[in-house]
């Protein structure tokens, strides 16, 4: 692995940024993590704004009792803090099966080249 540290001896080897971005592998992450991601923040943000809005200027609305002296505008506000566990789990499952395992291909490979390439330095 690249040592990052600024204070690090100066044997460490560089990355090619470039090549990286170019592999296939890396774009096909790249493209998954995104179609993944922007939608559902997306759809979350509306969900959110649309909360926001409802409180702010629809109070008989969000004042509807659902069950005894908990009204609407509760029920909503807790199901924000639903929706976010939801998409944290939903997230983090996804990201296991479908991005971690290609993530890590492309770093051990890079650990692999950046190893042998100051192994032979070091020759």
């Amino acid at each position: 692995m690249v040592n990052d540290d600024p204070q690090a001896p100066e044997n460490t080897t560089a990355i090619d940024y470039q090549r990286v971005e170019a592999d296939p592998r890396f774009r096909d992450l790249r493209r998954r993590h995104r179609r993944f991601v922007f939608p559902l923040a997306a759809a979350f943000l509306l969900w959110y704004f649309a909360y926001v809005l409802l409180a702010d200027y629809a109070h008989e609305l969000m004042s509807t009792p659902v069950i005894g002296s908990i009204n609407l505008g509760v029920v909503l506000g807790l199901g924000q803090f639903v929706t976010t566990f939801a998409i944290t789990t939903w997230y983090v499952g996804y990201a296991g099966r479908r991005l971690d395992p290609v993530a890590t291909e492309i770093r051990d490979e890079l650990d692999a080249r950046a190893a042998a390439s100051t192994d032979g330095a070091a020759s």
